[in-house]
């Protein structure tokens, strides 16, 4: 079996603004702050950044919407990356455009090693 690098994730849950849609969100988020994210200086240091939304029941549906409207997940080549990508000069512009489509008082998040497969490849 070969060496394979440790891959240190970010995984945070997020929710959207208070007083904006589902939709909003969404098109926020894509269209607005993943390239703000993928065009700052702190994106050399993440190796993978995803936008996760999340599963929405169809109208009329008896099924709640979900607690959380997404997902990120960002890779990083190490816990160093991690830190070094927060302290690049344009982070705190990403961190104050979140403002502008989370509930940043609602944000979970964790940093994470790399899992332990139990099933699948």
């Amino acid at each position: 079996m070969g060496y394979r690098a440790l891959m240190v994730k970010l995984i945070s849950l997020l929710k959207r603004k208070p007083g904006t849609t589902h939709e909003e969100f969404l098109a926020y988020w894509r269209n607005t702050h993943g390239p703000l994210i993928a065009g700052s200086s702190a994106a050399r240091y993440v190796s993978r950044y995803e936008q996760h939304p999340a599963a929405w029941p169809a109208p009329g549906s008896s099924f709640p919407e979900p607690e959380y409207d997404g997902v990120t997940i960002q890779w990083f080549e190490s816990t160093e990356a991690f830190f070094a990508h927060m302290g690049e000069s344009d982070f705190g512009d990403m961190i104050a455009d979140t403002k502008k489509f989370l509930d940043t008082s609602n944000i979970v998040w964790t940093l994470t090693d790399d899992p332990t497969i139990v099933l699948g490849k």
